[in-house]
């Protein structure tokens, strides 16, 4: 990725990986999209080319990525999606103008009606509708990170999955116990 900004971490969920463009929300938070241009390269790895964006375009971003953190973590709690989060997915899904296409080998792709960042903030928007509402197979969960508590998509078979990516949190947790662990037995030498 470009020089001076952190890496994106990517999933294989668009919306909940949109939501990992701000990371370690309850730590020292890492913006991953701080200024239009990453959110111009962003949208390009998942496919979503746009020509340009601009500071504002960028606010939009920001809000619909944390209208569906708010309401994925809700839908995980199990508790009421809030309100004025739903009404910003709806409106993005709404504003914009995109076509799920099939591709030779049989994948599903997305067409912007425009290159502009409204119709792929719409495409975010509905994949976020699809997650939250249950209409796809798995389950949205919390990392179990205390600083990052990041909602992620679980299809795991037995749906017990706990980090929102075993490289970076799950890795650093493992890590700490170990590191615990290894601190009591020397003390008890």
């Amino acid at each position: 990725m470009r020089a001076g900004f952190p890496d994106f971490r990517l999933g294989n969920v668009l919306a909940t990986s949109f939501t990992g463009t701000l990371s370690e929300r309850f730590g020292d938070s890492v913006e991953r999209i701080p200024v239009p241009r990453r959110l111009i390269d962003w949208l390009a790895v998942y496919g979503l080319t746009v020509d340009s964006c601009t500071p504002e375009q960028l606010s939009l971003a920001q809000e619909l990525r944390e209208s569906i953190h708010a309401s994925a973590t809700a839908a995980a709690l199990r508790e009421a999606l809030p309100a004025a989060a739903v009404q910003v997915i709806g409106d993005r899904s709404v504003e914009g103008r995109a076509a799920a296409v099939l591709t030779p080998e049989g994948e599903r792709r997305w067409r912007l009606g425009s290159s502009s960042v409204e119709d792929a903030l719409a495409v975010i928007a509905a994949d976020a509708v699809d997650v939250i509402s249950g209409e796809r197979d798995g389950m949205l969960a919390l990392c179990a990170s205390p600083t990052c508590r990041a909602a992620f998509f679980d299809t795991s078979q037995s749906r017990t999955r706990k980090w929102c990516d075993m490289n970076t949190c799950g890795n650093r947790q493992k890590k700490a116990r170990f590191n615990a662990g290894r601190s009591r037995n020397e003390g008890t030498r």
